[in-house]
């Protein structure tokens, strides 16, 4: 059986107290490998290898040299490409094609954040003085120092390259705390970066669970400059209030409740394309995924049918089986919160138009975190399926009867992660994106992502933006130089 082990100043080990956790499988519910839980001593080894890396080689290390060790990370990780997406399928249960391509970005990752970060200029400002000889003011980027990166389970390496890669291009240094329920591929990264020679300490890895174990431990350290999360919204919330002890800054991605909105004069058969891969890519466990569905009433009937068929071609099953297009959630425990909405939307009223259920697997799945793709009609906005996030595979659709109707029901709720907005007119279009509540809004297309453009949420989606130059604004310090002449 695999041992999966903390990667720690360029070293894998086991904790320091010896504690190990099981990691199960979504697909079965076997136990697929035990993983080191890293104890306070083992963070604060991580932390201090890092600020010993900072005022090491790492950080006198020249930016065409640094860009260059990135650009050798990604190539390595593309040269192990099938071991990376053996462990992300091991861990996650997704589908080997969904795999491959969140494998892929987690690679790109480095490249784009090397590139930017060459190509980024800072300010310089003339200025008059009393005696006439004037001043001269420049600004400078410096690394903000350690970064604690707190990972989610649902995309786990596109997720924490998303944040390592700017991270490192900048200078710093991370401390990974992947999910406990994903180590595997966090854990192979090490592997790589100690075969490309990036600098021990550069990049460390932490295993563990949240409260009272290595999250806590991460996030309330001293040692730690940053905190970088991507998660739910309640786990953001603790992790400000720890951030807060220091006054450190944080970039926080969370929850969501997504709407796609479908106008009657929309291309139907994209429009239904588009809206099967927002509601069920990855089993539903993508941020950006819509849950709410709201199609105007002259297309609605058309539109819920058409879902409906769309839905159950799904093919449920083995990662690698030729034609899978849906996986199972990442664990028993997860499918018992989601099972729990589909019950509660039954008892609210909603009619079933397919799913609510738990599928017929074969026997050697069957103990695996399989849900059915489900699809509700018949709620009022302020059913509890309709406003809290359910993170499966699931969507409910509403009839709407004009455009500052939607745009209204579309922003009644806590978050504002994504939106999507299918209409074949323009103007339209342009009001409609500039009205929505979130960080994010789609026109004509879902996860559709250019990394050098702004990524974040509004309300309590998240606080801050990543990508492009917005990712050097929290990854780096800016200090204004002003010479006097």
């Amino acid at each position: 059986m695999t041992h999966i082990q903390n990667f720690i100043n360029g070293a894998f080990c086991d904790g320091a107290e010896g504690k190990s956790f099981e990691k199960r499988s979504p697909l079965t519910n076997a136990v697929i490998a035990t993983v080191a839980e890293a104890a306070k001593a083992d963070v604060d080894a991580a932390v201090t290898s890092g600020r010993r890396a900072l005022k090491g080689g790492w950080g006198k290390m020249e930016l065409a040299a640094r860009v260059a060790l990135l650009n050798k990370v990604a190539d390595e990780m593309d040269r192990r490409a099938e071991e990376f997406m053996a462990a992300e399928i091991a861990d996650t249960g997704m589908p080997a094609g969904v795999a491959r391509h969140m494998c892929a970005r987690g690679a790109a990752n480095f490249r784009i954040f090397a590139d930017v970060v060459k190509n980024v200029p800072t300010e310089f400002f003339e200025m008059s003085t009393p005696d006439g000889r004037g001043a001269l003011n420049y600004a400078i980027r410096r690394p903000v120092g350690v970064v604690g990166v707190v990972c989610p389970w649902n995309a786990p390496l596109l997720l924490m390259t998303w944040k390592v890669g700017p991270a490192l291009a900048c200078g710093n240094v991370v401390v990974v705390k992947p999910s406990e329920e994903t180590p595997q591929t966090a854990a192979l990264l090490g592997e790589v970066m100690k075969a490309v020679g990036v600098p021990d300490g550069v990049y460390n890895v932490v295993h563990g669970f949240g409260p009272g174990s290595t999250g806590e431990f991460l996030t309330t350290h001293p040692g730690v400059n940053a905190i970088t999360f991507t998660g739910e919204t309640r786990t953001g919330a603790a992790i400000m209030k720890a951030a807060a002890d220091g006054a450190r800054p944080v970039s926080l991605e969370m929850g969501g409740k997504n709407p796609g909105i479908i106008f009657a004069d929309a291309d139907l058969d994209a429009a239904i394309e588009g809206t099967l891969r927002s509601c069920f890519m990855n089993t539903g466990q993508v941020c950006l995924g819509t849950e709410r569905v709201f199609v105007e009433r002259p297309l609605f009937e058309t539109f819920v049918a058409a879902l409906k068929t769309a839905a159950e071609a799904m093919k449920l099953g083995e990662p690698y089986a030729p034609g899978v297009t849906m996986g199972p959630l990442i664990s028993q425990e997860h499918r018992r919160k989601v099972l729990s909405y589909y019950a509660k939307a039954v008892e609210e009223g909603a009619k079933v138009v397919t799913g609510g259920g738990v599928p017929d697997m074969p026997e050697a799945y069957k103990g695996g975190a399989w849900v059915q793709p489900t699809v509700w009609t018949g709620l009022p906005d302020e059913a509890a399926v309709c406003r809290e996030e359910i993170f499966g595979p699931c969507c409910h659709v509403s009839p709407f009867d004009s455009e500052d109707e939607v745009i209204e029901r579309a922003n009644a709720v806590q978050y504002g992660l994504s939106a999507a907005v299918w209409t074949r007119d323009l103007a339209r279009a342009h009001r409609v994106a500039a009205e929505i509540e979130a960080g994010v809004v789609w026109v004509n297309s879902w996860f559709l992502r250019d990394l050098r453009t702004p990524f974040g949420g509004a309300k309590q989606s998240g606080i801050g933006r990543e990508g492009g130059v917005h990712s050097l604004e929290f990854y780096t310090e800016l200090k204004n130089v002003c010479i006097k002449l």
